[in-house]
């Protein structure tokens, strides 16, 4: 995996020397920034999400801690648990009429209150257990590296400026973005939803919220409102997939 990964960022490297403006010494650190990129620990990962999501906070509204969909959340999360895998969780609302919801493999867990006005708590819990879903399976860290990567090659195109080094608040927040945006494969997306069936179980919680929640967001699908499950499969295709589960119980 080193050999080949070093032969990826030397690739990159010798690819763009090609440009005669582009300056050496950048190349090779982008190169360098490519290779990092693939062999990310699970540290790095987790410090740079620490990075981003707290960029992301910055430039969001946080519901403060008195609001009413803090207050809710907060019992929302007393059921779906304080971590992830071992990993601390850590809940917040974004005050924005956007139906979104994500995580990030540091624990950093955001809901929007566009999507609790929507949906009820039993919903919003199979939602944040989806996303919840992505970082214990690894699916988030996946996503930094690919999101990683695009900052290191962005930065190499931009060598012709001189503009390198370490990540400034903007590629932070960028990183962020991508992570927000990140698209999921199908077999990533269902196994988040087996991984949420499992994880209202485990913990007590009606799998049922994840039927009506796929059903909801399946008639905003029909009106393309919505950007949360774009690249998501059918969400009539997931509800019937967990009501089988249901069924069959198990």
């Amino acid at each position: 995996m080193k050999i080949r990964t070093s032969l990826i960022a030397l690739s990159i490297v010798t690819l763009l020397s090609g440009c005669k403006n582009l300056d050496t010494n950048a190349l090779m650190q982008s190169g360098t920034q490519a290779f990092q990129a693939a062999t990310l620990s699970d540290d790095d990962v987790k410090a740079l999400s620490n990075k981003s999501c707290a960029e992301m906070d910055s430039q969001s509204q946080v519901a403060s801690a008195n609001s009413d969909y803090t207050k809710r959340l907060n019992k929302i999360a007393a059921r779906l648990g304080d971590n992830i895998n071992g990993t601390p969780a850590n809940y917040k609302v974004y005050a924005t009429k956007d139906v979104n919801a994500w995580a990030m493999a540091n624990g950093c867990i955001r809901v929007y209150s566009g999507l609790m006005d929507m949906m009820n708590d039993n919903e919003v819990e199979a939602v944040l257990g989806h996303e919840m879903g992505h970082v214990a399976l690894g699916h988030t860290r996946k996503a930094m590296q690919v999101a990683y990567g695009t900052v290191a090659v962005r930065t190499a195109a931009a060598s012709a400026g001189g503009v390198v080094g370490s990540l400034s608040q903007s590629q932070l927040a960028d990183l962020g973005e991508k992570l927000v945006n990140a698209q999921f494969s199908q077999k990533q997306e269902s196994d988040a939803d087996d991984y949420s069936f499992e994880l209202l179980k485990k913990r007590g919680i009606d799998p049922n919220g994840l039927v009506t929640s796929f059903e909801k967001l399946a008639k905003m699908d029909s009106g393309h409102e919505s950007s949360m499950f774009d690249s998501h499969p059918p969400s009539e295709a997931r509800a019937q997939h967990i009501r089988e589960r249901i069924a069959a119980g198990k």
